[in-house]
């Protein structure tokens, strides 16, 4: 008969002691342990919603800007009221850039809880911050482009690894 060498003898490490509350049945151990929900494991992609909740507050804060430009210094853009996609005044304009400044920016905040709403509310709110932005495309057309496509970014990180952030809310740990 020949004889197989299987390579050198390695050591098996010994498995850790187990304690009485861990001590398991057969059945226990052949079971996998109920989770009680279907909530993804939070992965790196929850990184995405931390940035579109930055985003977020950026987004409305540069609303807020515009809207200031728009009440203090008309003659700041490109084009007269009567240029601009929707035919208003520039001091229409500015409220309107603040009060959705305000909305996206809370919308921001909320979004780091991981609550549904607030997933579902700046979604809706990223979309109408992209509205308002084609509206205002005519007058200052740099900054438009650049805030629809951080709208669009944002929307995407929502819409795809959003239910990744409830898990980590769940797992906070209160002392």
């Amino acid at each position: 008969m020949s004889e197989t060498n299987l390579g050198p003898k390695v050591p098996q490490q010994a498995p850790p002691p187990v304690s009485s509350q861990q001590a398991r049945t057969p059945q226990e151990a052949a079971e996998p342990p109920m989770s009680g929900s279907s909530v993804p494991e939070p992965t790196m992609w929850v990184g995405w919603i931390a940035f579109a909740s930055i985003m977020m507050v950026m987004l409305g804060t540069f609303h807020m800007i515009q809207g200031l430009v728009a009440l203090f210094d008309d003659g700041y853009y490109l084009v007269s009221k009567s240029g601009l996609v929707v035919s208003v005044d520039y001091t229409a304009w500015g409220r309107v850039q603040l009060i959705a400044g305000a909305v996206v920016l809370g919308t921001g905040i909320a979004l780091v809880t991981g609550r549904m709403w607030a997933r579902v509310l700046g979604t809706v709110v990223a979309v109408v911050s992209a509205l308002l932005n084609i509206g205002f495309l005519s007058a200052y057309p740099i900054w438009s482009s650049l805030m629809i496509g951080f709208d669009v970014l944002v929307i995407w990180a929502i819409t795809v690894h959003g239910a990744e952030m409830k898990t980590v809310r769940d797992d906070r740990v209160y002392d």
